[in-house]
């Protein structure tokens, strides 16, 4: 049996570094697809060396945290920024506004739309999937409104996140992921049957990899997404903004390996985007 694998790396559109790392690891490797960050502040620059990849699918990665500003002024979406103007600065301090009731669905929708009016409108993508940055559509309140916006948008895929971390924080998010399968099934979105990349973000060097297919591989799964992070060098600046620890060089090392390849051609994967993910129902792709 022929199974499907979605390589997708994320980010695209953070750093000129990052965009040319995505694009040399589809060219000389095994990335597929890339998802891409409307608030990125390179992403009007580098989505149009995109054109030049039609076999690279390319989704929307929307983000309401981080340091790089939302599209929206802080009047249009006042729920969403804090008192530098901002967004909060990663998912704990987000799920500790939305905890406490202090974020408004309706400025997630207009930050969301905005961002795809971005993506689609002045860079011109064609979209095959949605995801967020840093899982953010695994909480209940941003999945309803990421899920509508998708059936809006004619999206016909979206990622779906888990982990297989022992402890609270693992059991949290496999609870997480199963609501919203139950929503994205309820609105008829394709989702692949398993994923990695949430637990290994940012550290998927060679045996990582080797070691996250074999067991996709041994899971039986017909369609799998792994989620990875390459990058070439960037400048110190660039560094300092985005310091999550990424071992963005070595992701890019991994994926284009030789030994990577065959691992994959050895367990009979096809590797392919988020548009060849089959549908149940037999329905077309959203034009």
């Amino acid at each position: 049996m022929t199974r499907l694998l979605i390589i997708n790396a994320d980010d695209y559109g953070l750093t000129e570094g990052i965009a040319r790392g995505i694009l040399r690891a589809h060219r000389h490797g095994v990335v597929t697809s890339t998802s891409v960050l409307a608030v990125g502040p390179c992403v009007r620059r580098t989505a149009r060396w995109l054109a030049d990849e039609p076999a690279l699918g390319t989704g929307a990665h929307l983000a309401l945290i981080g340091v790089d500003p939302p599209v929206l002024t802080s009047r249009e979406i006042p729920t969403l920024t804090t008192g530098r103007g901002g967004f909060p600065r990663d998912w704990r301090s987000f799920l500790a506004r939305a905890s406490a009731g202090r974020i408004d669905p309706a400025d997630v929708e207009r930050e969301f739309s905005a961002q795809l009016e971005r993506l689609t409108g002045e860079c011109g993508l064609r979209l095959t999937h949605l995801d967020t940055h840093q899982h953010l559509h695994l909480w209940p309140p941003v999945s309803r409104v990421f899920v509508a916006l998708a059936r809006r948008w004619r999206v016909s895929a979206v990622r779906l996140p888990s982990s297989r971390a022992r402890g609270p924080k693992g059991a949290g998010i496999r609870h997480l992921s199963s609501r919203l399968a139950r929503r994205t099934g309820a609105a008829g979105l394709l989702n692949p049957e398993a994923y990695a990349g949430l637990d290994e973000a940012g550290r998927l060097t060679l045996p990582r990899l080797m070691t996250t297919i074999d067991r996709l591989a041994a899971s039986g799964a017909a369609t799998v997404e792994i989620n990875c992070h390459p990058g070439e060098g960037c400048d110190d600046a660039a560094r300092a903004r985005y310091s999550w620890g990424f071992h963005r060089a070595g992701e890019l090392a991994a994926l284009t390996s030789r030994e990577l390849r065959d691992r994959i051609a050895r367990h009979g994967f096809r590797t392919g985007t988020y548009a060849d993910l089959p549908d149940p129902a037999g329905r077309p792709s959203p034009a």
